[in-house]
């Protein structure tokens, strides 16, 4: 097991990390203090969607890009950020405004709804661009596979990287600390959560 206590020289946390503590924050609890791996046989769905994902990326037209200001632009960036956070994103849009934005493709549907998690991640992104390139972010954008590739702009406001940093700190502080967090107030994601029945034991 490692070695929890040595954590703060090489620890920094992921988009995947962020989105299980908006889930639940005894998601990051139980896997990444008391190392308790999540049952990946649950995950088939999402790896399937994983792959016809990547398969619709290759195929997504260039008119989107163009329609929306993009001079230049890299995929598949890997980034890291002093904030603590590190991250693929998939691709890093230059602006003819001299911004930048991050693009995230999503295997669903849209719906007329920006999800929290969907949003939380382009912010993510956000705060990786900006720290990587110096460079302002103001919005993020959303490419739906599942409704014949339809772009969506998000907006990106100064509170949003505020609340980011809320997050990184307090998940670093369960992690660092080994602090037993409260847990999600939405009941019925416990109904069928992987740790659903150790989540009340005595830590």
């Amino acid at each position: 097991m490692t070695n929890k206590k040595n954590i703060k020289s090489t620890f920094s946390i992921t988009a995947s990390q962020m989105l299980e503590y908006l889930y639940c924050p005894r998601f990051t609890y139980f896997e990444y203090v008391m190392d308790i791996p999540q049952n990946e046989g649950q995950r088939f769905k999402v790896e399937k969607g994983r792959n016809i994902h990547e398969k619709v990326r290759k195929t997504n037209p260039e008119y989107l890009r163009k329609k929306i200001g993009v001079i230049d632009r890299k995929s598949d960036v890997y980034l890291a950020s002093p904030l603590g956070i590190r991250g693929i994103v998939d691709e890093v849009l230059f602006l003819d405004d001299d911004t930048a934005a991050p693009l995230d493709y999503k295997f669903a549907e849209y719906k007329n709804k920006l999800f929290k998690t969907y949003r939380f991640q382009l912010i993510f992104y956000a705060r990786l661009i900006k720290d990587k390139f110096q460079i302002s972010v103001k919005k993020g954008f959303i490419i739906y596979t599942r409704s014949k590739n339809k772009l969506v702009e998000v907006p990106l406001k100064d509170k949003d990287f505020i609340e980011l940093e809320k997050i990184v700190g307090d998940m670093t502080s369960i992690i660092q600390n080994c602090r037993y967090p409260k847990p999600t107030s939405v009941k019925r994601r416990c109904l069928d959560c992987c740790y659903r029945n150790i989540c009340e034991s005595t830590i």
